[in-house]
């Protein structure tokens, strides 16, 4: 026997928890482990950056993605996980896009190697094939110049938006 007050308070622990994780995730647009297939297929075009063609592992998405290999150089072969979301803040409150050196709450951006900060400029839907049951979506990324192309089936990609906001953040994974 369970008496009714523990049961409420168990019961309200329960949908905070659930709370807590939806915060947690809130502002994420999407996420998934990459490999890095090619590199400048085209030949380099620039001396500081570098065009990945990648592949995602759980959602077989396409991602084209220009990197500054300067400050963070890949190889062929590489893994990385990358994350857009639209705030850098961890409860999912929206931020300004501005980066405060005194700003000493924890960031997103703390458990990541690379970010970037863009703007959403292109959607593009493709139906594949005759009966048009696959729908495809490339999403088009400005981050200053940098640009980014991340294609494949639309439901990976609903949380996009034109002229919307987003940090890219990248971290490489061994394997």
């Amino acid at each position: 026997f369970v008496p009714f007050t523990d049961f409420l308070l168990c019961g309200f622990l329960q949908q905070f928890e659930c709370l807590h994780a939806r915060l947690k995730m809130a502002g994420v647009v999407f996420e998934d482990i990459f490999d890095i297939k090619d590199i400048d297929p085209g030949g380099k075009k620039f001396d500081r950056v570098s065009r990945l063609h990648c592949e995602s592992e759980s959602f077989k998405m396409d991602l084209i993605l220009d990197v500054n290999t300067q400050i963070y150089p890949v190889d062929l072969g590489e893994k990385f996980r990358l994350v857009l979301v639209t705030t850098l803040r961890e409860d999912g409150t929206p931020d300004d896009g501005e980066y405060n050196m005194a700003d000493n709450d924890p960031s997103r951006a703390d458990q990541f190697e690379y970010v970037m900060y863009g703007k959403v400029y292109r959607i593009d839907d493709e139906n594949v094939g005759s009966d048009h049951f696959t729908n495809r979506l490339s999403a088009y990324v400005s981050y200053g110049g940098l640009l980014m192309r991340l294609q494949g089936d639309a439901n990976n990609l609903h949380g996009m938006e034109i002229d919307q906001h987003v940090y890219l953040l990248m971290k490489k994974i061994a394997f």
